[in-house]
This record gives C-alpha cells, sequence and structure tokens, in this order.
C-alpha cells in the first residue's frame, strides 16, 4: 500500500481512538469524585502519571524545539485549560450540554486558523460560524428573555473549554516540524501546572490522600496512562489532519458520550437541546468541507 493512503488511515484511527476514549472518561473521573477525589487533584494526579512515566522520553525533542518554546508554552496552557475545565464540567454538569458546548469549537477553530494559520473565511466559514452561533442559542435560550448564555458554571467551563481546544488545535498545527512526543509533554506539563496552581487555592482537594484505598490509586494510574495514549493519538492524527477536519472526526465523542450518558447516568436531552445539538453537529460536518478551498488558498499551511 502506498505509504501517504496508510498514513493518513492510521491518522484518522487515532483521532477516532481518542475521541472514542474521551467520550467515556467522564465516568472515572466522576467515580474518583465519589470517592473523594476533586477534579483538580484527579487531574494532576491523571496528568502526572503520562508526564513522569513518558515525559523523559522526548527529551532531546524538546531540546531540538527550543527555539519554539513560546508556541509550546502556549500549547501547553491552552491544552492545559481545555482538559482540566473538561473535567470540572463533566464532574458538576450534564455531560450531553457540557458536550454541545464544548463542540462550539468549530466556531473557534474558524477564527483562530484565520490569524494563526492566515486560512480565509470562505462561504463555508461563515456557515459554520451562523450555524454553530445558532445552535448555541436555541439549546441556551432563556424562556424568561434572559440572554442564550451558559446558565452554570459547568457551562461556562465547558465553552471555555471549547474555546481552548480550538486554539490548543490550531497551534498544534501551526506547530509543524515539532514532533509529537515534543507536543505531548508541554500538553501534559500544561495541565500539571494549572492543577498545581487550583491545588494550592483549594488543598483541601489533596485531603483524599489520607483514606485512599488501592483501587482508588488503581483508577487515577489507569486514566493516566489512558490520557497519555489519546494525547499521543491526538497530536499524531492533527499533524496530519487537517484541523477543521478534524474537529468532525472528534464529533464522534459525543456520540460515544450520548450512549454512555444514556445508560451509565440516565441522562436525557428535551426538544431544545435536540434543536440546538442538531444545529451544533452540522457546523461540524459543515467545518469538514472548508479545508479544499483554503488549501487552494494558503498550501503551505
Amino acid at each position: 500500500m502506498h505509504p501517504i493512503p496508510l498514513q493518513r488511515t492510521l491518522a484518522i484511527s487515532s483521532l477516532v481512538y481518542a475521541a472514542t476514549l474521551w467520550g467515556l472518561m467522564w465516568y472515572p473521573y466522576r467515580l474518583l469524585n465519589e470517592a473523594g477525589v476533586g477534579g483538580i487533584a484527579s487531574s494532576f494526579f491523571t496528568y502526572a502519571v503520562p508526564l513522569l512515566a513518558l515525559g523523559w522520553l522526548h527529551g532531546r525533542e524538546l531540546h531540538r524545539a527550543r527555539g519554539r518554546w513560546i508556541w509550546l508554552l502556549a500549547l501547553g496552557l491552552a491544552a492545559g485549560w481545555t482538559n482540566l475545565a473538561y473535567v470540572l464540567a463533566m464532574l458538576q454538569g450534564e455531560v450531553i450540554r457540557v458536550l454541545l458546548l464544548f463542540f462550539l469549537s468549530p466556531l473557534w477553530t474558524v477564527l483562530f486558523a484565520r490569524f494563526l494559520l492566515h486560512e480565509k473565511l470562505n462561504r463555508a466559514g461563515w456557515a459554520v460560524m451562523v450555524l454553530a452561533l445558532g445552535g448555541a442559542m436555541v439549546m441556551l435560550w432563556q424562556p424568561n428573555g434572559d440572554l442564550p448564555l451558559p446558565t452554570n458554571r459547568a457551562e461556562w467551563l465547558a465553552l471555555s473549554a471549547g474555546v481552548m481546544f480550538a486554539f490548543s488545535n490550531v497551534i498544534s498545527r501551526h506547530l509543524g516540524g515539532v514532533t509529537e512526543g515534543a507536543k505531548s509533554v508541554s500538553i501534559w506539563a500544561g495541565v500539571a501546572v494549572l492543577t498545581v496552581t487550583g491545588l494550592w487555592l483549594y488543598p483541601g482537594e489533596l485531603d483524599f490522600i489520607e483514606h485512599a484505598g488501592w483501587r482508588v490509586w488503581l483508577l487515577l494510574g489507569g486514566v493516566g496512562l489512558a490520557i497519555g495514549s489519546m494525547t499521543y493519538a491526538v497530536q499524531y492524527g492533527l499533524a496530519r489532519v487537517p484541523a477543521n477536519q478534524a474537529i468532525v472526526i472528534f464529533l464522534f465523542e459525543l456520540v460515544v458520550a450520548a450512549v454512555a450518558a444514556y445508560f451509565l447516568s440516565m441522562e436525557r436531552m428535551g426538544l431544545q437541546e435536540w434543536a440546538g445539538a442538531i444545529m451544533i453537529v452540522a457546523a461540524s460536518l459543515f467545518s469538514g468541507h472548508m479545508e479544499d478551498d483554503q488549501v487552494k488558498e494558503n498550501p503551505h499551511v
């Protein structure tokens, strides 16, 4: 088989793998929360696992990429907030509403790609923006006439996670030539920095250590290893699949999470949520048609 189709197949498979695991990952974090491990603490330990276990393997790669340390720092902090805010939102809110707000990311991808990758906003880009914003307004519309904004902390966290997810994906694409390993370490370190800051502000999150059993530590370690594999998979895929098309593949996470939420937490969506969801999903699917025009306009991206 020609290496290019094989490489593309592997890249798409990597993104599907990551999307599947992320669609299920909210559940072990909720189990940890029920065991007394708060979202900041669980995020710290689960990201410390791949950072300590695998980070040392990529020391030379990070050294070679030192000339782009500002962008690696930006990637780490953006992806760090994405992952921390995502976990906290999943613990505090409804799985599907959190994911729908998170998957407004095609809207933010269009904007960030315009400034960082110099991709011009074409007709598909405008359609993505209108559909995504329209879907969000429908889903968040308040009967009392209030502005259609997130109504609680979890929804604001989900929205901010989606913004930073789009930003980190575009930065990752911008960091062409930097290895997946170097990017992955930057992401793990970014989560570690943010969660250490959070633990300093909320030291009570570490109280679970006094009574945690081996099952808690085993679950933390298992989630950490899964996150390590997902980070590699995402960075491998993003380096070989256009950012806007990757967003479409990540939508599989929404399907997995919806099925899991139905069976594991008995969550349901109303007609208003379904209408907004359809528009947001359509925006994400439509974003996959942006790349051909953008590549023609900027073939060196």
